[in-house]
Formats: structure tokens, sequence, C-alpha cells
């Protein structure tokens, strides 16, 4: 079964045709700038235009960086305020819309590090702000928002994002303290047998985890950032008669 997934973060919208049984792309992905500002009509033209260019007229699986409840908006920490209360599923045609950081997990759990894995895990994606998806015994619970988490007085993704790391110019082993400060946060909070690093940055791991010393092995994703589009095609995904 072949679905539209498609991406939508801070600072890009990237989408692909996915095959959901093996979990990976059938086409090179398309990746276009998120628009600024990052209103629902700007972001719904650019979602809009990758479906356009992959001629698609199937199922269409959208993730989104904030809170989604039954395809509605609730939170919109890293785009455009006006979001927060917008049906999002409605707004992109009836298309299956959730979290990112969840649809992310959801295929690291399925296709990934995750597969398999019993007891508590957590998957977390850096990016433009950090993402998180929660399982139990391979359960989601969704919409956990763990990058709002309060280290040193602000929101974690604010000291820890990857973006944080560029706009700051930290290096690889600076930023790497203010991640392990937060892993070890959530480490207290949750005891995870497994901690998966996701988003682009999980591409370049051996800059920073070797930096990074937690009681809970720390790895990075086996989807790295293709994850979110994966994730997203397999919730929309007809199930199978």
């Amino acid at each position: 079964m072949n679905v539209l997934g498609i991406d939508i973060g801070g600072s890009g919208i990237k989408g692909a045709p996915v095959d959901t049984e093996a979990g990976r792309l059938t086409e090179e992905r398309l990746r276009i700038p998120t628009p600024q500002p990052s209103t629902p009509g700007e972001v719904a033209d650019v979602v809009a235009s990758i479906v356009k260019h992959f001629g698609w007229s199937g199922p269409v699986g959208i993730t989104f960086p904030g809170v989604v409840v039954d395809g509605v908006v609730l939170t919109a920490a890293n785009v455009d305020r006006s979001w927060e209360g917008v049906d999002a599923a409605a707004l992109f045609g009836g298309a299956t819309v959730l979290n990112d950081a969840d649809a992310a997990g959801m295929a690291e759990m399925t296709f990934g590090q995750g597969r398999g894995r019993q007891g508590t895990v957590l998957v977390l994606t850096f990016g433009t702000g950090i993402g998180s998806a929660l399982f139990a015994d391979g359960r989601l619970v969704r919409n956990t928002e763990f990058g709002h988490l309060q280290v040193r007085g602000k929101d974690a993704e604010h000291r820890a994002s990857a973006q944080v790391r560029e706009e700051r110019d930290l290096s690889w082993k600076e930023w790497a303290g203010r991640v392990e400060e937060y892993l070890r946060y959530v480490e207290m909070l949750f005891t995870p047998s497994l901690i998966v690093i996701g988003g682009g940055v999980s591409k370049k791991a051996g800059k920073f985890l070797p930096h990074i010393t937690l009681d809970t092995p720390v790895v990075p994703a086996d989807l790295r950032n293709e994850a979110g589009i994966i994730g997203a095609a397999c919730a929309a995904a007809p199930l199978p008669s």
C-alpha cells in the first residue's frame, strides 16, 4: 500500500510516497521551506503543491508540530499561533493529521530501533524544537510534548534543540552537554529502557552521542529524518480488509 506522507516542520515541509508495508520512501522526497508567516492558508498551499508534485490522488497522512486531537490543532509552538483551534483534517481535505513526533515515533517503533521493544521507550526528535513520543510496551501515549519541560527556567527546546545549536554556534560537545542535561531529566521522570534520538541531527549522531553519558541506552533513529513522513503515511493507510 502506497500512501503520501507529508511532514510539516517549523523550517521545512517535506513529503514523499511511502510503501507502508516496508516502511520506506518509494520516490525521492520533496522539501519546501516553511512559509513565513506559517499561517494555515500559506502552509495548506505548500501541502497542496507537494500533493500536485507527486500527482497524488490516494490517501494522505500529514504531521503537525503541536498537539493534535481528532484532527484539530490545539497548540502551535513553532508555527504561527493562528493554527490553534484549526480543524487541520478538514483544511487538508480529509487527510489524517497527527503530531509530528508521534508519527516519527510510530515509524521508529514499527521499522526502526524500537521494533519489538517492550517497556518504556522514548523517541525524541531534535530540530526547530524538541518533539517527543512515549511508548509503554509498544503503545503510544499521544501528544506528550516533552520539549516544553522546564530546564533552568525555560522550555527545554529553547536550550537544547538543534536550531539552538546552530543559532548560538555551539560546538557539538557544548550542545551535547545541554542535551545530556535534558536527557537526564526525562530519564529521572520516566526511567525508559531506551531513548531514540531522531530528527535531522540523528544523521550526525557520531558528533554528539559520544559526549553523552546516561544510564539509559541512547541510540540514533534508524529512519533518520524520514521517520515523520513514514509515520504519517502509515497512520493514513487503510486497514486491511
